[in-house]
Protein backbone atom coordinates (compact mmCIF):
# COMPACT_ATOMS: atom_id res chain seq x y z
CA UNK A 1 0.00 0.00 0.00
CA UNK A 2 1.38 3.82 -1.18
CA UNK A 3 0.03 6.91 -0.12
CA UNK A 4 1.14 9.25 -3.04
CA UNK A 5 0.85 12.84 -4.38
CA UNK A 6 -2.23 12.88 -7.14
CA UNK A 7 -0.03 14.06 -9.56
CA UNK A 8 2.55 10.98 -9.74
CA UNK A 9 -0.15 8.70 -10.27
CA UNK A 10 -0.69 8.10 -13.66
CA UNK A 11 3.06 8.02 -14.32
CA UNK A 12 3.59 5.24 -11.48
CA UNK A 13 -0.06 3.42 -12.56
CA UNK A 14 2.10 3.19 -16.26
CA UNK A 15 5.09 2.09 -14.59
CA UNK A 16 3.57 -0.64 -12.62
CA UNK A 17 1.62 -2.02 -15.95
CA UNK A 18 4.72 -2.38 -18.02
CA UNK A 19 6.17 -4.57 -15.60
CA UNK A 20 3.20 -6.79 -15.06
CA UNK A 21 1.76 -5.33 -11.62
CA UNK A 22 -1.88 -4.89 -11.23
CA UNK A 23 -2.83 -2.27 -8.60
CA UNK A 24 -6.24 -0.80 -6.93
CA UNK A 25 -6.15 3.17 -6.61
CA UNK A 26 -8.25 5.06 -4.33
CA UNK A 27 -8.33 8.77 -3.68
CA UNK A 28 -7.09 10.61 -0.16
CA UNK A 29 -6.88 14.02 1.46
CA UNK A 30 -4.07 14.31 2.84
CA UNK A 31 -3.85 16.13 6.69
CA UNK A 32 -3.13 19.60 7.76
CA UNK A 33 -2.98 21.06 3.72
CA UNK A 34 -5.98 18.64 2.35
CA UNK A 35 -3.83 18.28 -0.39
CA UNK A 36 -4.51 15.50 -2.64
CA UNK A 37 -3.39 12.04 -2.45
CA UNK A 38 -3.78 8.77 -4.27
CA UNK A 39 -3.47 5.56 -2.23
CA UNK A 40 -2.50 2.54 -4.20
CA UNK A 41 -3.09 -0.93 -3.40
CA UNK A 42 -0.88 -3.99 -4.91
CA UNK A 43 -0.40 -7.25 -4.26
CA UNK A 44 2.90 -8.30 -5.07
CA UNK A 45 4.82 -11.76 -4.48
CA UNK A 46 7.39 -11.06 -1.48
CA UNK A 47 10.40 -11.25 -4.16
CA UNK A 48 9.26 -8.54 -6.42
CA UNK A 49 8.50 -5.70 -3.16
CA UNK A 50 11.88 -4.98 -3.94
CA UNK A 51 10.81 -3.78 -7.55
CA UNK A 52 7.85 -2.11 -6.92
CA UNK A 53 9.57 -0.15 -4.36
CA UNK A 54 11.62 0.87 -6.50
CA UNK A 55 9.18 1.95 -8.68
CA UNK A 56 7.67 4.34 -6.48
CA UNK A 57 11.34 5.90 -5.82
CA UNK A 58 11.88 6.39 -9.65
CA UNK A 59 8.24 7.63 -10.43
CA UNK A 60 7.67 9.94 -7.53
CA UNK A 61 10.26 12.67 -6.95
CA UNK A 62 9.77 15.46 -3.94
CA UNK A 63 9.37 18.41 -4.64
CA UNK A 64 8.44 22.33 -3.19
CA UNK A 65 4.98 23.42 -3.77
CA UNK A 66 3.38 26.54 -2.18
CA UNK A 67 0.02 25.50 -1.31
CA UNK A 68 -2.69 27.73 0.66
CA UNK A 69 -4.47 26.12 3.44
CA UNK A 70 -7.87 25.96 4.42
CA UNK A 71 -9.05 28.93 6.66
CA UNK A 72 -10.37 27.71 10.37
CA UNK A 73 -13.22 28.01 11.12
CA UNK A 74 -14.50 31.50 12.37
CA UNK A 75 -16.84 33.33 14.44
CA UNK A 76 -19.29 35.97 12.12
CA UNK A 77 -17.08 38.85 11.67
CA UNK A 78 -13.65 37.95 12.08
CA UNK A 79 -11.14 37.69 8.73
CA UNK A 80 -8.37 35.78 7.36
CA UNK A 81 -6.57 36.08 4.84
CA UNK A 82 -4.73 32.97 4.31
CA UNK A 83 -0.68 32.77 3.13
CA UNK A 84 0.70 30.72 1.16
CA UNK A 85 2.91 27.80 2.47
CA UNK A 86 5.88 25.80 1.47
CA UNK A 87 5.21 22.41 1.36
CA UNK A 88 7.19 19.59 0.31
CA UNK A 89 4.79 16.70 -2.12
CA UNK A 90 5.77 13.87 -4.08
CA UNK A 91 7.38 11.36 -2.28
CA UNK A 92 5.47 7.80 -1.30
CA UNK A 93 4.80 7.00 1.98
CA UNK A 94 4.82 2.81 1.55
CA UNK A 95 3.34 -0.04 3.70
CA UNK A 96 4.59 -3.36 3.22
CA UNK A 97 1.87 -5.32 4.88
CA UNK A 98 2.25 -9.49 5.09
CA UNK A 99 -1.14 -11.04 4.01
CA UNK A 100 -2.30 -14.26 4.87
CA UNK A 101 -4.06 -15.25 2.13
CA UNK A 102 -4.05 -13.55 -1.72
CA UNK A 103 -6.43 -14.54 -4.61
CA UNK A 104 -6.84 -12.58 -8.12
CA UNK A 105 -9.66 -13.82 -9.87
Amino acid sequence: MAIINSDDTRNVLDRLARRGFSATVTSTTGGFLRVGNTTIFAGVDDDRIDEVVSIFRESCPSRVQYVTPLPPVMEPGEVHIPTPVEKHVGGATIFVLSVDRFEKI
